[in-house]
């Protein structure tokens, strides 16, 4: 086909540039060497994108689509098939449609020229057995800036997560995959490979190209090394979309960036969701969180658009990152969302924790604890038909480790004092019921409260009373956490040892406890 190809300047938007149209076939690749052959049938009802537009394959597997110039071409992966992976175990599912390349002023390189666009643009699908009840990985924040940095995460992450990774099938990095310095997304994703899963990756605004003047070349260098920044697919009763929810530069200012989605990215999600059916759960990953009291984090009318296209389905999860805090968001009518049951939002901790920060542990790695009192860590998601429960992993604790108490050491007799008992429940919400009881008595609701975690706060101000420097970096002022609980002592205990202990159970039953001793000793009276 002839068509008139425009050689534009870098700042030109990339729908602007030449048009032309794609086709090809979606094909059951049996002997899997990525090529269609006679013998290898096209698939029926597959879903492909140009990222804004999504049609089904024919009879015969056949597609076709319009391309401009930067948009990639992808196959929406149907459930009960599987792409190639790379070396690396990332997902091959796409082809990138840039003929003259990426900017070549931009610091961190981009796409090489992809030249003239082949005759057909055909898409490999081989068969795996995918049951409905499955479990994934999911990662908040790794967020190097160096490489030691990068040997921290693979140490303190990595290394656990490839020895018990239990039965997740595949897993989810939420954006910031990096720290800035976009040379580090391919060791990145040389140390990923280790874990032996396919691995998706959502794009976040450490992962940007700073140098780009418009927003849709703001990924280009994570298109390079990772693929289409906006694409989905589908694994037993569930439909993942990845989409880059980062505005650069912002549109407001042209300074910095905002949290939304451009109109293509939107055409995407109501096209995609065309041909989902409305039986399955929809799980929606981003890098930065709807949640906002103001337009400051994200454009109030794009969340709406996404909650009126999420709106038919029963089921939906949003899955965030970003704030390196973990909490619980539910969206309602008041927040704009009509679907038939609030709509929930993990905000998930992130793998780096506080930024890498805080004093080292027996092995050298910072003990870096979220500014909430959220302990480092990673979740697994499992997933049973159209349901899902999240559990999370605290990074180097047993499975257990749900809850963190903060206890005074000792309390004065009589046991009147303004001393309270903690519990930093890292999974929970307003919603949860946290009780506790001393010396195995009768178990009492605890009070939840939006305050500082007091372990954490201590671990950031001794940073400020020693008088010698501790190795690394002082952590995060403490924030407030969305998942504290607080009770009393009473007055009636008696001289000695006592033990509180605390059961907390979430929002899909599961219960888990924690306790600590303390001590009642005699008040010292000053004369």
């Amino acid at each position: 086909m002839k068509f008139k190809l425009i050689i534009p300047s870098m700042f030109i938007s990339a729908m602007a540039f030449s048009k032309t149209s794609v086709s090809g076939y979606v094909f059951e690749d049996i002997n899997k060497n990525q090529k269609k052959e006679n013998q290898e049938k096209g698939i029926e009802g597959v879903a492909v994108s140009n990222g804004s537009q999504v049609v089904l394959t024919d009879k015969k597997g056949k597609y076709s689509l319009p391309i401009a110039d930067g948009q990639t071409i992808f196959v929406i992966k149907p459930s009960g098939y599987m792409v190639a992976l790379n070396q690396n175990n990332l997902p091959q599912y796409y082809y990138q449609y840039k003929p003259n390349g990426s900017p070549t002023d931009f610091k961190y390189k981009g796409s090489a020229p992809t030249g003239t666009l082949p005759k057909e643009l055909n898409f490999a699908l081989y068969k795996q057995n995918e049951s409905k009840n499955f479990d994934i990985l999911v990662f908040g924040d790794p967020q190097p800036y160096t490489e030691k940095q990068l040997d921290y995460f693979k140490r303190a992450i990595v290394n656990e997560v490839k020895s018990s990774k239990k039965s997740a099938v595949f897993g989810i990095t939420l954006g910031d995959l990096v720290g800035d310095n976009l040379s580090l997304q391919k060791p990145y994703a040389e140390v990923m490979k280790e874990i032996g899963l396919p691995w998706y990756n959502v794009m976040g605004n450490h992962d940007m190209n700073y140098d780009a003047k418009e927003d849709a070349l703001s990924d280009e260098t994570f298109e390079a090394n990772f693929g289409p920044a906006n694409y989905s697919f589908n694994y037993g009763n569930v439909h993942f979309i990845v989409l880059d929810d980062i505005l650069y530069p912002d549109p407001r200012d042209a300074k910095g960036y905002w949290g939304g989605f451009r109109e293509d990215q939107m055409q995407f999600i109501e096209n995609d969701l065309k041909y989902v059916d409305k039986n399955k759960l929809v799980v929606v990953s981003f890098h930065i969180p709807l949640e906002h009291t103001n337009e400051d984090n994200f454009r109030n009318s794009d969340r709406q658009k996404l909650f009126d296209a999420l709106t038919p389905f029963k089921n939906a999860l949003l899955l965030s990152a970003h704030t390196h805090i973990q909490q619980q968001i539910f969206y309602g009518k008041a927040q704009g969302w009509n679907g038939s049951k609030d709509l929930h939002e993990y905000n998930v901790g992130t793998t780096c924790g506080d930024w890498w920060s805080g004093t080292s542990d027996e092995i050298g790695l910072p003990t870096s604890t979220m500014r909430d009192g959220t302990a480092k860590g990673y979740s697994f998601i499992s997933f049973n038909d159209n349901q899902y429960q999240v559990r999370y992993k605290t990074a180097g604790k047993p499975e257990d480790h749900q809850i963190q108490l903060y206890v005074p050491k000792v309390i004065p007799f009589p046991s009147k004092t303004s001393a309270k008992i903690l519990a930093n429940f890292f999974m929970g919400s307003k919603k949860d019921k946290v009780q506790y009881r001393i010396d195995s008595g009768k178990w009492e609701e605890m009070e939840y409260s939006e305050t500082i975690d007091p372990n954490f706060a201590n671990a950031v101000f001794k940073w400020d009373a020693t008088d010698k420097l501790f190795p690394g970096r002082r952590p995060s002022n403490p924030e407030q956490s969305k998942h504290i609980w607080i009770g009393g002592f009473g007055n009636k205990l008696s001289l000695g040892r006592h033990k509180v202990e605390v059961k907390a159970q979430d929002m899909y039953g599961n219960e888990f406890t924690a306790s600590e001793n303390f001590e009642v000793q005699d008040q010292i009276i000053i004369p």
